[in-house]
């Protein structure tokens, strides 16, 4: 699997595909720069009048409900059925899912009107799509990644999408495998955004790939290698977030061979 997730992140770099995002004011530049960083094409697009043509012309949808209103809403419903109608695949973050009802209850009807590839999002984000009485943190998980395992299982029967749970180790779920990722750094937390930025990249994978699987965790293993040599360099948050979009964008064979921690197990 380090070989393909290897062969993926080169695809990136190549193809250079065109990932639109329909995401939050808070990070669109951090998200923007990660993809250019990592060698894809971003573009922030949120209005109801452009964004099925956006999709149209797009490899690949990020959804991420940061920052939410009843026109980004419809704009994101609009640009989920042109990509499902054109076969294009969707990454979906369901940001501070359990939060407040409003935006539990989005989470549900953008779940309802369209498929997605991925679901990405925090241990109490994945635990509150399923349960409408798990309070969460506003963005930040109360939970442990391990502890919404079940319920990414449950997901993945329901939805038929990967799920992505972010977290000290990252999970990525599906039908009957589970990935666990052991990279990244505690400090990546303190840079607004990072979780976004995961979303924002699985776009650039689930574009350069069918194997959605594979995408998730390609993209997750990118995040955490990249974060997780980027750390030695910095003095803080603010030149972390320097270092990690340099070393999206200069990370070597062997950097990479050599700090990826990954593990894949089979599931009943």
């Amino acid at each position: 699997m380090e070989n393909r997730i290897w062969d993926n992140i080169q695809k990136v770099k190549v193809i250079s595909p065109l990932v639109h995002n329909i995401t939050n004011y808070v990070v669109m530049n951090s998200s923007a720069n990660a993809l250019l960083a990592a060698g894809a094409s971003p573009v922030m697009a949120h209005s109801e009048d452009e964004v099925k043509d956006m999709v149209r012309i797009a490899n690949a949808l990020v959804i991420n409900i940061g920052t939410l209103s009843e026109k980004w809403v419809n704009a994101m419903k609009i640009a989920l059925r042109e990509a499902n109608k054109l076969n294009k695949p969707v990454v979906f973050d369901p940001v501070g899912a359990g939060a407040t009802p409003y935006r539990t209850e989005t989470v549900k009807e953008l779940l309802q009107s369209g498929s997605m590839s991925i679901i990405r999002g925090n241990a109490s984000e994945i635990i509150a799509i399923l349960s409408a009485e798990h309070q969460t943190k506003g963005v930040d998980s109360i939970e442990s990644a391990a502890n919404a395992i079940e319920s990414a299982k449950i997901l993945y029967q329901k939805y038929k999408t990967v799920i992505c749970i972010s977290g000290e180790t990252d999970y990525v779920i599906s039908e009957s495998k589970i990935a666990q990722i052991h990279n990244g750094h505690e400090l990546m937390p303190r840079v607004t955004g990072m979780g976004c930025t995961a979303t924002a990249l699985l776009g650039a994978f689930v574009a350069v790939t069918n194997n959605f699987f594979e995408a998730a965790i390609s993209g997750m293993a990118l995040m955490g290698v990249a974060g997780e040599l980027a750390f030695p360099g910095s003095k803080g948050p603010g030149s972390l977030q320097i270092h990690f979009y340099d070393k999206l964008h200069n990370l070597s064979r062997e950097e990479f061979f050599n700090t990826i921690k990954l593990n894949i197990e089979k599931y009943v």
